[in-house]
């Protein structure tokens, strides 16, 4: 784990919003997204140049970033990563894990290797970062861990075992959480994300999908950052533990 040199001025005590896996999309989005309410957004990618874009469209906006290269499925990483954050940058406010792994593949031709890092990436990495942080925010009594689901967590479809496996642990993984520090201050919540969201891969790869974009048939990456934020911001007599967002036109 290095820190990048796409870093803005930090102020002593920032507050961090600590964004695993901030790509261009949903994780970009909800970087941008806590950076505009005057967080320091710290964000992780196992190859920091593509951090740069993000962490300068934040600075430019007039908000707070700083990039992290690291491999969220490896332990001593992880631990580094948090332990540098809360010393270098500030207390960790908000955790977001938001790796993805959706690698369709028929059952029959799945193999071990790629069934155990689909559960790596999807699942592991997120009980990793997140019981660092939670080990920190629990000292605080106060905190917010969310983590990004999607509808293979709640059901299996034919083609996606490897991915729902992991999916589906990682929400019980969230429920555990939300149920034991929850009395302790830490919010945590986990976020359904069902549908196409507005991408290049989606754009090239899906064209159909992506055609449906002016009838807001796709989801809109700023809009799951909102959620995300709202989440955040909940009072704790009326905390969330779970969302579904999803175009109204999507089946489920």
């Amino acid at each position: 784990m290095t820190d990048t040199p796409f870093t803005s001025p930090v102020p002593p005590a920032a507050r961090v919003a600590l964004i695993i896996g901030a790509g261009d999309a949903t994780g970009g989005a909800i970087a941008k997204r806590f950076a505009r309410e005057g967080y320091m957004a710290c964000v992780t990618r196992r190859s920091a140049d593509k951090l740069q874009p993000l962490v300068d469209e934040i600075t430019t906006a007039g908000g707070q970033a700083r990039g992290f290269a690291s491999d969220a499925r490896k332990e001593e990483d992880v631990v580094a990563l948090i332990e540098q954050i809360e010393r270098e940058v500030g207390p960790i406010e908000v955790l977001v894990f938001n790796i993805g792994a959706n690698v369709p593949c028929s059952i029959l031709e799945e193999t071990a290797r790629k069934y155990f890092k689909i559960w790596e990436m999807a699942c592991f990495s997120g009980f990793l970062n997140a019981r660092e942080v939670a080990k920190r925010q629990v000292q605080r009594g106060r905190g917010t861990i969310l983590f990004t689901g999607a509808t293979a967590g709640t059901r299996g479809a034919a083609g996606f075992a490897a991915f729902a496996g992991a999916k589906h642990a990682l929400r019980a993984l969230a429920q555990s959480m939300a149920r034991e520090l929850g009395p302790r201050g830490i919010h945590v919540g986990h976020v359904v994300v069902d549908g196409a969201i507005d991408t290049e891969f989606i754009r090239t790869q899906f064209p159909e999908r992506y055609a449906l974009k002016d009838q807001d048939g796709i989801l809109n990456p700023d809009h799951i950052a909102e959620n995300y934020w709202y989440l955040h911001q909940q009072p704790r007599d009326a905390w969330t533990f779970e969302l579904d967002l999803r175009p109204y036109m999507e089946t489920w």
